[in-house]
């Protein structure tokens, strides 16, 4: 499925509206325990960690042995935050 039609989707709507009414982390971190496995949050923080240590200029190598994520998610992490989309940088931007 392409990201277009994915976005068009109602109950996709439905989960960027709920994460985009979010007031706190204390509401984000409860939303997150139901929506999520305890795994699945952890991926998500890794590939946010892999994306602020390539940003602070980081070696693929150093991220991969500081992170434990794999050669392969840096790749991905480092292909989105240097890509047309930019949410990486916009999230990273506001520190």
């Amino acid at each position: 499925m392409d990201t277009n039609s994915l976005f068009e989707k109602a109950d996709v709507q439905r989960l960027l509206d709920a994460f985009a009414g979010l007031e706190s982390a204390a509401e984000a971190r409860l939303f997150m325990l139901d929506l999520c496995t305890p795994g699945e949050i952890e991926d998500l923080a890794q590939r946010l960690d892999v994306a602020r240590r390539l940003s602070e200029g980081q070696s693929y190598v150093l991220v991969q042995q500081e992170t434990g994520a794999s050669s392969t998610t840096v790749s991905r992490v480092s292909k989105c935050l240097n890509g047309p989309v930019g949410g990486y940088r916009q999230i990273l931007s506001k520190g």
